[in-house]
């Protein structure tokens, strides 16, 4: 993949797992709100009818949400999914930019509200809603 496949703003992401591992690469950006995952996608995204899985846009926005809750916080805490609602509002192919837009609605000491859209190549595809609980950080 080239530089001038991913959009501007873009860094490969800053955090590996072994879920997403079989999605990279997987880039990312932070934003005073939130982090913004992206990816292109490829044959590895989709489902048997060659559309872009639904688990994928799920996974994706649950890791996007949880990054935007530890963003605004400085990344001084970790934390853990408690509900996860996806909205599908439409579907992606392949080629397509995926976009997965975070952003933390409201923390407090021991709840994060946060929310995102999911965007192909700027059309809006999904929402996602979440509610993560603050894990203080071992250490």
């Amino acid at each position: 993949m080239t530089s001038i496949d991913v959009p501007a703003g873009f860094e490969p992401h800053f955090r590996k797992s072994p879920l997403t591992e079989p999605w990279e690469p997987l880039y990312s950006k932070k934003t005073e709100k939130g982090v913004t995952m992206g990816l292109r996608l490829a044959t590895p995204h989709t489902n048997a009818r060659g559309l872009i899985h639904g688990g994928l846009i799920a996974a994706l926005a649950d890791a996007a949400m949880g990054y935007s809750c530890a963003q605004v916080t400085n990344w001084t805490t970790s934390f853990v999914t408690i509900s996860l609602s996806v909205d599908y509002a439409g579907a992606a192919e392949i080629g397509q930019w995926l976009a997965v837009e975070g952003e933390a609605i409201k923390i407090g000491s021991t709840i994060c509200f946060a929310q995102c859209m999911v965007k192909a190549d700027d059309a809006v595809i999904a929402r996602a809603s979440g509610t993560f609980r603050v894990v203080p950080k071992k250490g």
